[in-house]
């Protein structure tokens, strides 16, 4: 393992154990924003760990800080070789991260059984991507003893939104007065319902206030909900010891990376359909075309700048039994903006398929 890399894992075990300590510490001042901040910070270094490690770049060129949260996960979910999360597990990470969020900057109240169901997923996630990037167990690093602990671990996801609802419902009865409690409250759910469809949202007074109305009003939570309704809570007691992952029910709109040029204040994944071959409406050869460089020439050079490993520019898109490597505008875009900077001839020297000697 790369030094770099084995660093960047250590700092984040190093977080992971703080958040876990800070989950299971009795006091509750600034309980539930340590656990937050933390757990987020475990993953961007796990990310940027996972990266290094796959031989990717945490840093754009010419660049002098490493790349964010968001880009990690963009990174982690490319095509090939060095791809290492999938859909699902990114909705988890945009999750705790937009949860992080509220925390760091702004006000969050969270139920007990909601903080726990993030802090558990992430301990799972963490675990499965030490596993599957670097073959290590978290019982390498820390022992199974160093788990969150809870009195009352939530079973089904619907049960545990339906009774978040029902407590903010009964916070809204005619002369109580808590609307201010009741607001609180709905705001950690309607985090995970944005980050959910794919939004960036810090809901606001006036936008939390059209979901207590909709609850005041006896709607059905699923309907107030829905990106949470198409969720559910994959349980296993034989993981470390114990593992939580939040997946897509079944027969529901796949999840699906967001594209920054297409929806440019959207998370990184959503609950979407899309066509991907309008968004990835170039081949190689339309790139050659519009570059004026030849194909094999400027392959190279996609190989030199990497394109291929971001999401935001390649991806190779199956049907049926064809299979397209398609490129974006954006990968144009950049393209045309290095090729001036590049040696083109040095490049090709460098890096072209050499013909074995017979």
């Amino acid at each position: 393992m790369r030094k770099e890399a084995r660093l960047l894992r250590n700092k984040a075990v190093d977080s992971l154990v703080l958040s876990i300590e800070f989950f299971n510490r009795p006091v509750e001042r600034a309980r539930a924003d340590s656990v937050l901040i933390l757990m987020d910070h475990a993953f961007e270094m796990l990310l940027k760990a996972s990266i290094v490690h796959r031989g990717g770049r945490i840093r754009e060129r010419r660049a002098k800080q490493t790349i964010g949260f968001d880009a990690c996960v963009r990174r982690g979910l490319s095509d090939g070789e060095r791809r290492f999360l999938s859909e699902e597990q990114a909705l988890t990470l945009q999750t705790i991260n937009a949860l992080r969020d509220a925390a760091h900057h702004y006000l969050l109240e969270i139920s007990e059984q909601q903080l726990y169901l993030h802090t558990q997923a992430g301990v799972t996630l963490f675990a499965d991507l030490l596993e599957s990037v670097f073959d290590e167990s978290l019982s390498d690093h820390l022992p199974d003893r160093v788990l969150p602990v809870t009195a009352n671990p939530p079973q089904e996801l619907d049960l545990l939104v339906a009774s978040e609802v029902e407590q903010i419902s009964a916070l809204l009865e005619p002369g109580r007065r808590r609307r201010v409690e009741a607001r609180s409250q709905a705001r950690g759910l309607a985090i995970m319902e944005g980050s959910i469809n794919g939004e960036r949202l810090q809901p606001s007074n006036g936008e939390l206030d059209k979901i207590l109305d909709q609850i005041g009003s006896g709607r059905h939570w699923r309907e107030i909900f829905p990106g949470i309704a198409a969720l559910r809570l994959d349980l296993d007691g034989g993981g470390i010891p114990f593992s939580l992952r939040i997946v897509k029910g079944e027969d529901t709109t796949p999840i699906r990376a967001v594209s920054a040029m297409e929806e440019p204040n959207a998370a990184v994944v959503a609950l979407k359909r899309v066509n991907e071959l309008d968004f990835y409406s170039l081949g190689l050869q339309d790139l050659a075309n519009k570059t004026g460089v030849g194909r094999n020439k400027l392959l190279t050079v996609i190989q030199e700048l990497d394109l291929q490993s971001d999401p935001e520019h390649f991806k190779v898109i199956r049907i049926g039994g064809a299979v397209f490597k398609r490129y974006s505008p954006k990968a144009l875009d950049l393209l045309k903006k290095e090729l001036p900077e590049l040696d083109i001839d040095e490049i090709w020297d460098r890096r072209r398929p050499r013909r074995k000697n017979r």
